[in-house]
């Protein structure tokens, strides 16, 4: 009954591989004790080598019928060397903000050329005059100058009907229409901006009736408006200014007003009002910030819409009175001695107006995406 009902034996089949597999694992066993034994015997130094040798004896047996040591999963030379951590770190170390700005600024090659072709004829308006000495304050400089006179020596751009020295004037008239144009684009643009961003920002009836009003202001046209307020209350340097600035904002608080639209509703300004966040702290931490390439870009070419109406102005005989003058005034001036062969009194004037215009719209591209946050590396 014992025999029938008992355990049963392995059969020989069944322990001759059983068998095999310990004496194997004693065999490996075996090696590695002596590996070590050798190690401590002839020194830290041989240690690695006598052991890298029992693994290498020991990785022959993979056929399954038992666990390797530790030592057979992985050798030396299986490893790849990837360099310090410190080296990886330092390679894989994105550039500081400032580096990827100058970066994508440099990418455009046009902008750049813009940026010292502006520079120059900046440079020289406000310090070629020290070189360059002319008379541009004699009303009746005519009366002991030759007017009309062709390029020379003596004026290089030749004189124009008032006797006046016309690259001498060009400097001068650039000092007007540069000064102008950058404070007045500073003008749109700050309350252009608040204005965008306010309204968009808090929106509802507040957003609709500020947009009623800026549609309101959009449909007067603009040179007739400038032309009006101009006849009222006269053409001095610091109104000008003022009524360029406070009426050339409307589109562009179009524009800021769109992006305030969408940002208020992105998750991280929805994450920030329910911490508790106020309205203004999101649209100083939140709204602005990601606004800023479009603010930066529009306000740009404020400067150079400012120059443009200005010019504008001057061209219709209400810009900046004589014997101060602006490229606009010039330009109004030469057409009528263009008919009698005068082209030095409006093609170069002409020429430097229309390439600042340019390099500031050249360098606003620019701007626009040194300030786009999707460009950035992370």
């Amino acid at each position: 009954m014992a025999r029938r009902f008992g355990r049963k034996g392995p059969s020989r089949q069944d322990s001759e591989p059983q068998a095999e597999a310990s004496r194997r694992f004693e065999d490996s066993e075996e090696r590695l004790d002596g590996a070590s034994a050798t190690a401590s015997a002839i020194g830290e130094s041989d240690s690695l080598a006598t052991v890298e040798s029992a693994r290498s004896a020991d990785r022959v047996v993979r056929d399954g019928s038992r666990l390797r040591g530790a030592g057979a999963l992985a050798d030396v030379a299986d490893f790849v060397d990837i360099g310090s951590v410190d080296e990886v770190d330092a390679n894989d170390k994105p550039l500081p903000l400032w580096r990827q700005m100058v970066r994508v600024f440099v990418a455009n090659k046009l902008a750049v050329a813009s940026i010292f072709v502006l520079l120059f004829i900046v440079v020289g308006c406000y310090v070629g005059p020290h070189f360059y000495v002319t008379n541009q304050t004699d009303a009746n400089l005519a009366l002991t100058q030759p007017a009309n006179l062709a390029p020379s020596s003596a004026h290089w751009l030749g004189t124009d009907v008032n006797g006046w020295d016309v690259l001498g004037r060009i400097m001068f008239a650039g000092q007007y229409s540069l000064a102008l144009g950058l404070f007045a684009g500073l003008i749109t643009i700050i309350v252009g901006t608040a204005y965008g961003m306010i309204s968009g920002f808090f929106g509802g009836a507040l957003d609709g009736g500020m947009m009623r009003l800026l549609d309101a202001l959009l449909s007067i046209p603009y040179l007739f408006l400038l032309l009006t307020l101009i006849a009222v209350f006269g053409n001095s340097t610091v109104f000008l200014i003022l009524v360029i600035g406070l009426t050339g904002w409307w589109g562009n608080a179009r524009i800021i007003r769109g992006d305030a639209l969408v940002i208020r509703d992105l998750e991280y300004s929805q994450a920030s009002s329910s911490m508790g966040a106020g309205k203004f702290h999101i649209i100083r931490r939140h709204v602005f910030p990601n606004s800023i390439s479009n603010i930066v870009t529009v306000g740009t070419f404020s400067v150079a819409d400012a120059i443009l109406f200005l010019s504008a102005l001057g061209f219709l005989g209400l810009g900046i009175q004589p014997p101060a003058t602006d490229w606009g005034t010039m330009m109004s001036n030469g057409t009528q001695m263009l008919i009698d062969g005068f082209w030095w009194e409006i093609y170069p004037v002409a020429t430097v107006f229309v390439v600042v215009v340019v390099c500031i719209n050249y360098i606003g591209d620019a701007l626009r995406d040194v300030f786009e946050v999707r460009l950035r590396e992370r």
